[in-house]
């Protein structure tokens, strides 16, 4: 073995267990930064490890390469708000697929019917996943930028047709296993793992974007992997399963906190008008408070629990919330956040904002930890949530989001609802408990409310 390839082969070790070292580093918050710079530190040993490789006869197009993802991706991270995180991370899903699939059909074009079957059958993975992580990323983001609707988009046949399109791209996979030097029937599977991508996400939307972003996740890794079998690249092959592995973990954990499955969350176009069941009917007035009655509950509670949601992010709150919190606890009231798994558009979307804001995590509680604590609070504030509330879930068996676990804040003393208008959220559900005697609404921007309550509070 030469001294190179022993280097490269030597930078693929110590840069797959950095990975695993990372990976389990980021699955808790007080080794999640450390965790982070160890993956990042893998990631640049593998990267200079693949420049020194034996088989690159110019180093032209790949210093273009590294020029201009860096570039993007330094673009990426200085401009985008952390409030568009769900956004950029779809992005950065499309980009992984994009790039596994062009990988893929460059492979194809070199060597065509001189591949093996094993190699062919990793192309068939590579294209196959990449095109449809490509194609359903750019729809996620479509909606989570609301350039499409957000909701989901379903129409009449659309499980038979999608079952049909997967099904003829299996179909093709395998005769091009058989027949490797079949053009046409390469780019005919490339053209339907595309339309797939497409199709496969316009009916997901609402609540279960997080579990949809999630699993764009698992794809873009099981598609670098198989681009490591077919390049024979080891650190592909782990780097990628790992990804795979863990986008695919969450993504079934996270099925379990909405009590669903991930056939359902599939198929099933939650919010759908035809996936809602019949309301509880409940309905009445929404009591509007001012903001001077909010300060005043709020300033003489002994426990406030804020709980957030995609209405916080969008309304770039989460630096008011800790304001206010902060005035209550010069006050001597309690502060507690009630985080649900599946608030906001991504996975720890609610977890990163906080960060971002300086909330200690010590104060953050998950579900399970939270719910227990309600029927002693003073006052529940909920920030632009909406599902994750719905007492729906756990009273009405026939509604669309039934058996979800909620944070019952309508078990504390009081709740106030930060909402911009009296439409129902993001997923179109009406939400009883609006129209709770125990709820109050004040309406306005989450931003602007909760800077003029941490004023009215300070002055109290």
């Amino acid at each position: 073995m030469s001294a190179q390839l022993l280097l490269t082969e030597l930078s693929y070790f110590v840069a797959s267990i950095l990975f695993i070292l990372g990976l389990r580093g980021l699955s808790h918050p007080d080794t999640a930064r450390r965790g982070m710079f160890m993956a990042e530190f893998g990631m640049l040993l593998a990267v200079i490890g693949t420049l020194l490789h034996r088989d690159i006869v110019s180093y032209e197009w790949i210093i273009v390469g590294l020029l201009a993802g860096s570039t993007i991706g330094v673009v990426m991270g200085l401009w985008v708000p952390m409030t568009a995180m769900p956004q950029r991370t779809a992005l950065s899903h499309a980009f992984g697929g994009l790039a596994a699939a062009l990988v893929g059909v460059s492979e194809f074009l070199r060597h065509g019917e001189h591949l093996g079957t094993f190699k062919v059958t990793a192309l068939g993975f590579e294209v196959l996943l990449g095109g449809i992580t490509f194609t359903g990323s750019l729809v996620a983001f479509a909606k989570l930028q609301e350039l499409v609707k957000g909701q989901p988009i379903t129409y009449k046949g659309q499980n038979v047709l999608n079952f049909l399109l997967f099904g003829s791209a299996v179909v093709i996979f395998v005769a091009l296993v058989l027949n490797p030097g079949q053009t046409v029937l390469f780019y005919a599977m490339c053209a339907l793992a595309l339309l797939f991508g497409v199709l496969l996400v316009l009916p997901i939307g609402a609540a279960d974007m997080p579990v949809v972003i999630a699993l764009l996740n698992s794809y873009a890794g099981l598609a670098s992997a198989a681009t490591g079998f077919a390049l024979g690249n080891n650190v592909l092959i782990i780097a990628g399963t790992l990804d795979g592995g863990s986008g695919f973990i969450l993504s079934i954990l996270m099925c379990k906190a909405m009590n669903r499955s991930i056939t359902n969350v599939l198929f099933g176009a939650f919010g759908s008008a035809a996936a809602v069941g019949p309301e509880t009917g409940e309905e009445g007035v929404m009591r509007e408070v001012s903001l001077e009655d909010v300060a005043t509950q709020l300033a003489y509670a002994r426990k406030v629990v804020f709980v957030p949601g995609y209405g916080m992010a969008t309304a770039q709150a989460q630096n008011a919330v800790r304001e206010l919190a902060t005035h209550l606890e010069s006050r001597g009231v309690e502060v507690k956040y009630g985080i649900h798994p599946v608030a906001g558009r991504m996975p720890g979307h609610m977890n990163v904002l906080l960060a971002e804001a300086n909330v200690p995590y010590s104060q953050l509680y998950e579900l399970e930890q939270i719910n227990p604590e309600m029927p002693t609070t003073d006052v529940a504030v909920v920030i632009g949530a909406n599902d994750v509330v719905n007492p729906e879930a756990r009273d009405n068996p026939k509604s669309a989001i039934a058996g979800m676990p909620i944070i019952e804040v309508d078990k504390a003393k009081s709740v106030i609802v930060l909402k911009r208008g009296r439409g129902k959220g993001f997923s179109g559900l009406e939400n009883p408990l609006f129209f709770k005697p125990v709820t109050g609404l004040l309406f306005g921007d989450a931003k602007t409310s909760l800077a003029r309550l941490a004023s009215a509070v300070s002055e109290l």
